[in-house]
């Protein structure tokens, strides 16, 4: 009898154990799947967002308002663009390589964007006001996309525009059928959702490195 109960005692401290170890073991795995996943959450939270394609500004600063016309004939004003990204270019309908190359890229953004491009504020600002009128900007424009704003006026409301933001256009005879040239800042401001002035793209940028700057303004 002392026997089968000490074989029983022996038994039962037997499987008592294993049960243990078992559930150690469980308990061990479940907390290094615990451990890893918490790892790869902080690695997540912690790793750096990819460096912005164009020329960051830094401090960042909010962008000067301003209001002009646009090719219908209706007022803008660039601070009703807040919530969105806005790509700024001031360029004239005459160019003959700058700013068509620049308004390629503005499409190639657009068309790539989808329904999100309605978030983005595409605006040309004419730095030809004598030779861009609203219905010029607007067959022009066209030619790209219906949605870009193009915007003129009369000399002093442009010309504060362009002191704002350091454009310094210049006449140059030309030997085109247009009978002059403009020189002009070649960059694309671009402005955040909040209103600030957060990066320049100098011409020449892809617009696939574009579209991923602007993405990356869309996600803030």
């Amino acid at each position: 009898m002392k026997r089968s109960v000490l074989e029983a005692i022996s038994t039962h401290s037997f499987f008592s154990e294993s049960i243990m170890k078992t559930r150690d073991l469980v308990l061990l795995g479940l907390g290094i799947l615990l451990g890893i996943a918490l790892i790869a959450l902080v690695s997540t939270r912690t790793a750096p967002l990819p460096e912005f394609q164009g020329s960051l500004i830094e401090p960042s600063s909010p962008a000067k308002d301003f209001s002009l016309h646009d090719q219908n004939g209706q007022p803008f004003r660039l601070s009703d663009q807040r919530g969105k990204v806005v790509l700024l270019f001031f360029g004239y309908t005459f160019c003959p390589d700058v700013c068509p190359t620049t308004l390629v890229a503005f499409q190639k953004i657009h068309e790539a964007l989808g329904a999100q491009s309605e978030e983005v504020a595409f605006v040309f600002v004419t730095v030809d006001p004598n030779r861009d009128t609203p219905a010029q900007l607007k067959s022009h424009l066209a030619l790209f996309s219906p949605d870009f704003i193009g915007l003129t006026d009369e000399q002093a409301p442009l010309s504060a525009v362009w002191a704002d933001y350091f454009i310094q256009p210049e006449i140059r005879p030309g030997a085109n059928t247009a009978g002059y040239l403009v020189e002009h800042t070649t960059r694309v401001y671009v402005i955040d959702r909040a209103g600030h002035l957060r990066l320049t793209f100098p011409f020449g940028q892809t617009a696939e490195a574009m579209l991923q700057d602007v993405q990356r303004l869309l996600e803030e």
